[in-house]
């Protein structure tokens, strides 16, 4: 069947707006029924896919995709960073792992304010914008508990790889991107600029650095990050530049089991990241908001389906700003949040003739501790995500970032990894906009140990039998919610397969500013007149929204997946039975 050009169905195929840049029947997809992984790197998803074939199972293929992430993409899937993940095993257990990044135990709750009290830039750039990185930890974590083969099998190929690779377009595109904000930092420049300069396509570009770094982490497993010469680097590395991570912080760092987010969407089962992550939380009263409206009779990105969406999402986003923080530090109304009698009641207050300004849409769980919020700035994608199925139909969803894109844009002299610049999640000012522009309450304040409000959604849909039925997720910052729930929404109202679904026009509203993004040509002309007639301020970004990695398993077994072509990478299949053009 290789090289066959399957049709989608009408069904399958969303009407949208005329130049829309990426037809849905144009998407690459792979098919095969064996494991799967699909990630924003294709040389990645060929690590994790040559583990599977060695016999690993998806939480192995995981590991070594998350180290090979380290090398050919460090602009977010770095070890200097953090990030969640979303199980669910074939014997049917479910869990979620959280390794997001802690403030260091020098934290202080005013620390990026200046004498007169407002924000000043260090959460962003600079040694002292660093959480303690968990991915490591993660990693380790989730392979002790679900891993099969030996762990310094999984990390040896990104060894080899950080010993030397060839640039290919995506990552030298990024260099050179940000070669002027790479120099900031002499050991920065050194790891990524070759003879000076960013490299080119074909360039070889050596992290003898990190190299050596991974092969700690393989040799030593948690330890060869948290203790001994690698702490040690961080800890001198901080102090070279004025931040607080001491050794005694990453000593103390954990990874974390909790009970993931489950809710009921039409019949489908989703299954997505709890606190200190909003994203299943607020994804879960999004949906169940949209559960009360037949959208699929509404027509796909009418004037009324972009309007009660956007309501809902201005809803659930007002809730999530207002109430979730890491729920080690605060206790959260979660449970009510993602429950239907809530949706119905934020449901009730919806008109369907007129939009409601996001001054009137307030948080609907009861009292918060927040300061009176500013206006609010646009957000970025610096994230990555990546999604495994093995043979034996356990999945696994992993989202994981540096926050900006190259974190703070220090690199661990002698360690050759960049930090992150997770401090800047935390409400450094409660009330103030941070750099993704989300307006958030005291309860997500700095204090040490706590982890920082995260809108990552690794997920899970499971079918109304309980089959696995897709595995998704995206970058993006805030954009990451509302990018997955139009992936579940494409697929479960609309039908899509998942090419149509990843290829389709994406929205973002985030309860402030009131304004609804879309991707430019993504929504027909009369339709945006329609969405400023009900009393929308719309506008159309300039750039795409997200990069989600997702594989669906169609009814007679066989897995589809495909990469988002907003960014690239690619969906690799064990045994690939079609790779073609829908």
């Amino acid at each position: 069947m290789a090289g066959a050009v399957i049709v989608a169905s009408a069904a399958q195929r969303p009407v949208v707006a005329d130049g829309w840049a990426f037809p849905g029947d144009r998407v690459p997809v792979t098919y095969g029924r064996s494991g799967m992984v699909s990630s924003t790197d294709r040389v990645a998803s060929e690590v994790g896919v040559e583990v599977l074939r060695r016999g690993g199972n998806a939480v192995d293929a995981a590991v070594a995709t998350h180290f090979a992430l380290a090398v050919f993409n460090p602009e977010a899937g770095n070890i200097g960073g953090g990030g969640f993940m979303v199980l669910r095993m074939a014997d049917g257990r479910t869990a979620a792992l959280d390794f997001r990044e802690k403030a260091p135990l020098g934290a202080t709750h005013d620390m990026y304010l200046d004498p007169r009290g407002e924000l000043t830039g260090r959460s962003r750039i600079g040694h002292l914008a660093a959480g303690v990185p968990g991915s490591v930890a993660g990693m380790w974590e989730a392979h002790q508990r679900f891993g099969s083969l030996p762990w310094a099998e999984l990390i040896k190929p990104a060894v080899n790889l950080a010993e030397g690779i060839v640039l290919h377009e995506r990552f030298a595109q990024s260099l050179q991107r940000f070669e002027k904000e790479l120099r900031q930092y002499p050991a920065t420049a050194a790891a990524f600029l070759v003879g000076g300069q960013a490299p080119r396509v074909g360039d070889r570009l050596v992290q003898r650095d990190l190299a050596e770094t991974l092969g700690r982490i393989q040799r030593a497993g948690k330890d060869g990050f948290y203790q001994g010469r690698t702490a040690a680097l961080v800890e001198a590395e901080m102090r070279r530049g004025g931040g607080i991570i001491t050794r005694e912080d990453l000593r103390q760092y954990d990874a974390v089991w909790r009970d993931p987010i489950m809710f009921q969407y039409r019949q489908h089962t989703i299954i997505s990241m709890p606190p200190p992550s909003s994203g299943g939380a607020t994804l879960a009263e999004i949906l169940n908001i949209l559960e009360g409206f037949d959208l699929r009779s509404l027509g796909y990105l009418s004037r009324d389906h972009v309007h009660l969406w956007t309501e809902a999402v201005k809803r659930a986003f007002v809730d999530r700003n207002a109430y979730l923080a890491d729920p080690d530090f605060v206790v959260q109304p979660t449970s009510r949040m993602i429950s239907d009698a809530y949706a119905a009641e934020r449901r009730k207050d919806i008109r369907v003739d007129r939009a409601t300004p996001s001054s009137a849409v307030r948080p609907g769980l009861g009292p918060v501790q927040s300061d009176s919020p500013t206006a609010a700035r646009r957000e970025g994608e610096h994230t990555t995500h990546y999604s495994v199925v093995d043979h034996e139909g356990n999945a696994v969803a992993v989202t994981t970032t540096i926050n900006s894109l190259y974190g703070n844009f220090v690199l661990v002299s002698g360690a050759g990894f960049l930090l992150n610049n997770e401090m800047d999640d935390f409400a450094a000012k409660p009330g103030s906009a941070n750099q993704f522009g989300l307006v958030q309450g005291a309860v997500n304040a700095i204090a040490p140990k706590k982890r920082m409000l995260s809108a990552m959604a690794p997920t899970m849909v499971l079918d109304p039998t309980g089959r696995v039925k897709m595995v998704t997720g995206s970058p993006g910052g805030p954009t990451i919610i509302t990018t997955v729930a139009q992936m579940i929404s494409n697929v479960v109202d609309f039908d899509m397969d998942i090419g149509a679904a990843t290829a389709a026009p994406r929205l973002h509203h985030q309860h402030l500013p009131d304004l609804l993004y879309y991707e430019r040509d993504g929504l027909r002309p009369e339709v945006v007149a329609g969405i400023r007639g009900l009393g929308h301020t719309v506008q159309a970004r300039s750039g795409y929204q997200g990069d989600s990695q997702s594989i669906l398993l169609l009814p007679d077994g066989t897995r589809s997946a495909t990469a988002d072509p907003r960014r690239g990478g690619a969906a690799i299949s064990v045994r690939e039975t079609v790779q073609s053009v829908q």
